[in-house]
């Protein structure tokens, strides 16, 4: 795979191609090429999709990856990846590549966690080392990353919290996007999301997705979801900010999720996904497949000799026995989990390939009836 060089004048943009209700498919154009949306990122956490070949992640549908601007500044570094020729380059991928912030690992991972309106301190999960990231210093390192989307740093509360607390954090959030913004500048072909915060109060997700409106940004992100909240107070706070975000701008929900999540966030109006599920979930055993979730490590696995799914057009899929796959997880062979998680991303890709074409056709909400009866169906005969 070899990777081009940016054509500097071609622009970034949204076109919106069709919309089903709330459901939209179109197409953002980068420099690197489109991204159909609605999209599922896999995430190349450093610099790789676990268990994945760069070149099996393109062909299974995938016009994006996701990388960690926290893991990546850990190591290798943003400076010494520059010097290497950026991140796509690094991993040998020619598409385009969406780097987050590192605001909601800082949270998740790392230890002695400060913040005040600078920024974040906090020690490495790796070594204990101490860093501190600005506003101004997560963009620097995502542009030595060379990422084609950039997010703004942002203050992620995990849920349940006070609400003087998601207040406070949706405000620093919102003044650190503007630092982000001035940071980033103008960069050809390039964009900078924000992110709206706000916990689980609508009246704040609100306040930061008008906020954030205002100040023009080529896409939008929805954060500080899926961190211990209910399915239905997700969809609910979806609802809520989805009328707030620009029609001609793309909406990501970040780190969401489930195939149900998917479905029901795109139901919604988002655009873009980002999850490590299917590539974790993979080397834990577990298969997401059209007639559900499939545990290998479950011994009535052990004599059966069919597949994953005699229909998908992925060979992991297809031509592998659920006995075979249940040896190799119960063996904790390297291969099943390459196996399985080959499988998982190209059930997230057909997945989405589904709801773009059934929102062109305007039958949106019937795949989403399909989909769900096939996996409760499956899930009335395991059970018997």
């Amino acid at each position: 795979m070899t990777v081009p060089a940016m054509t500097e004048t071609a622009p970034f943009g949204f076109t919106l191609h069709g919309q089903d209700g709330s459901a939209r498919t179109g197409a953002i154009a980068t420099p690197r090429g489109n991204i159909r949306t609605p999209a599922f990122m896999p995430v190349g956490t450093a610099a790789t999709v676990k268990a994945m070949y760069p070149g099996q992640v393109r062909e299974l549908g995938a016009d994006v990856v996701l990388g960690n601007t926290y893991h990546l500044m850990l190591r290798p570094g943003p400076e010494r990846m520059a010097r290497l020729g950026g991140l796509h380059r690094f991993m040998n991928w020619d598409r385009p590549i969406l780097t987050d912030s590192g605001g909601f690992q800082v949270m998740s991972l790392s230890a002695l966690r400060k913040i005040d309106e600078q920024g974040v301190t906090f020690r490495s999960h790796i070594d204990g080392t101490a860093h501190h990231m600005s506003p101004e210093r997560s963009i620097e390192i995502q542009g030595l990353l060379g990422s084609d989307i950039q997010m703004q740093l942002d203050e992620c509360v995990r849920l349940p919290a006070e609400h003087a607390a998601i207040e406070k954090a949706m405000h620093l959030s919102l003044r650190w996007a503007e630092r982000c913004r001035v940071a980033f500048g103008e960069q050809p072909g390039k964009a900078m999301f924000g992110i709206v915060q706000g916990g689980d109060v609508p009246a704040l997700r609100v306040e930061s997705a008008r906020a954030l409106t205002d100040l023009d940004l080529k896409g939008y992100a929805v954060g500080g979801l899926a961190v211990g909240e209910p399915q239905a107070v997700m969809f609910a706070l979806i609802e809520t900010v989805e009328p707030h975000l620009p029609q001609a701008k793309p909406r990501y929900l970040m780190g969401v999720g489930t195939p149900d999540d998917i479905l029901g966030a795109v139901a919604r109006g988002i655009d873009m996904f980002d999850c490590v599920m299917p590539t974790r979930a993979g080397r834990h055993g577990l298969a997401y497949t059209r007639n559900g979730r499939v545990n290998l490590r479950n011994a009535r696995h052990a004599e059966d000799t069919a597949p994953l799914d005699e229909t998908s057009t992925c060979p992991a899929a297809r031509d592998y026995s659920r006995a075979y796959l249940h040896h190799l997880v119960r063996s904790n062979e390297i291969l099943g989990m390459m196996l399985l998680t080959w499988n998982n991303l190209a059930y997230y890709q057909d997945l989405m390939a589904g709801a773009r074409a059934a929102i062109r056709d305007g039958r949106f909400a019937d795949y989403c009836s399909a989909t769900r009866e096939g996996w409760a169906r499956a899930e009335r005969a395991a059970a018997g």
